[in-house]
């Protein structure tokens, strides 16, 4: 990472480095994050790495546990719980508002975005899924068209997008997908927002089994 670059790109190149290592499961649950070694390792200075640890916490990924160690969260079950509670009401809204706005170019541009997502599938690139999944969710907020959402949106999209990087069922959500853009094509809004919500539930259900296993406390096997 190139430190003559200006210091407003440098600290977001920075900032986005680190949030997708969290994102991807580089950097882990409990790891700590230490300046030194990280200004290190991106070949940058202290300043943009210090800056781009208060932007992740301000986002809900790191905690500052005292003036010299910081960790990654490890989020509790309320979190996620409460997560999901939040993208439930928003998707649900979004899918609505998209169902009723979406125009021929805007169901064109979720259908080649479904195509990525099949071919992806189809070749086990998990590497790429993941980020074609999360465009798609993007692409529908913004068919919704309301600014207000989007910005309550925006500080939880990390978060929300770790959560679905959980989920691994890809040929599943590849349906599920299908199923929402099916509904939101239809122009009925109720529909979209129903079909919306049934894929926030199902995908609550298994995100907090594989985090937190069942409710004796059992995770599944494998």
């Amino acid at each position: 990472m190139n430190e003559r670059q200006p210091l407003a790109a440098t600290r977001q190149r920075v900032r986005e480095e680190l949030r997708e290592r969290i994102l991807t499961g580089r950097l882990r649950p409990g790891d700590r994050l230490v300046e030194r070694e990280l200004a290190e390792d991106l070949g940058v200075s202290r300043v943009p790495v210090r800056e781009a640890i208060r932007s992740l916490e301000a986002e809900g990924f790191v905690v500052v546990q005292s003036p010299r160690r910081v960790v990654v969260r490890q989020l509790a079950r309320v979190d996620v719980e409460e997560l999901f509670d939040v993208r439930e009401a928003l998707e649900g809204l979004a899918a609505g508002l998209a169902a009723a706005r979406a125009g021929a170019a805007e169901r064109k541009q979720l259908e080649r975005t479904l195509a990525e997502a099949a071919r992806a599938t189809t070749r086990g690139d998990v590497a790429r899924i993941p980020a074609l999944n999360s465009r798609f969710h993007d692409e529908i907020i913004a068919i919704a068209g309301n600014a207000l959402l989007d910005t309550m949106l925006q500080p939880l999209a990390g978060r929300l997008r770790w959560l679905t990087n959980q989920n691994e069922r890809w040929a599943s959500l590849l349906e599920e997908h299908r199923r929402l853009y099916e509904a939101i094509a239809s122009g009925d809004a109720e529909r979209a927002k129903a079909s919306a919500v049934e894929h926030v539930r199902v995908n609550r259900e298994v995100t907090l089994r594989l985090l937190f296993g069942d409710e004796t406390g059992e995770r599944p096997a494998g």
